[in-house]
């Protein structure tokens, strides 16, 4: 059975503490998400689908923060040994990705 992100989105921030900003694309944007966001106050930077009679305003600038982290995400898959995740400990794998994103901020 496939779970979409978006239904474990809500059960993920109960268990921490509430940021104060959450930048996620158009599928966390879920009614019920935001309603809770809205009650922590939490500044929610989503998209609003496209079947939404009133969209929600967002902050551009905060949402182009988005777009960088999802390039440093492609250029980390690029680098086998991260994207197949050879590595069993953790801290080992978050060395691995600290090399990478090392040579990658070089070029």
């Amino acid at each position: 059975m496939v779970v979409a992100d978006s239904t474990m989105a809500l059960p993920l921030l109960q268990a921490v503490v509430p940021p104060k900003r959450l930048i996620a694309d158009k599928a966390y944007d879920a009614q019920s998400l935001r309603d809770w966001l809205k009650s922590y106050r939490v500044i929610a930077t989503t998209p609003s689908i496209a079947t939404r009679t009133v969209p929600y305003k967002q902050s551009r600038i905060a949402y182009r923060r988005r777009n960088r982290i999802e390039r440093l995400f492609g250029h980390l898959k690029n680098w086998r040994r991260i994207a197949t995740r050879y590595d069993r400990l953790a801290c080992n794998d978050l060395a691995a990705v600290a090399l990478v994103s090392c040579v990658i901020a070089a070029t």
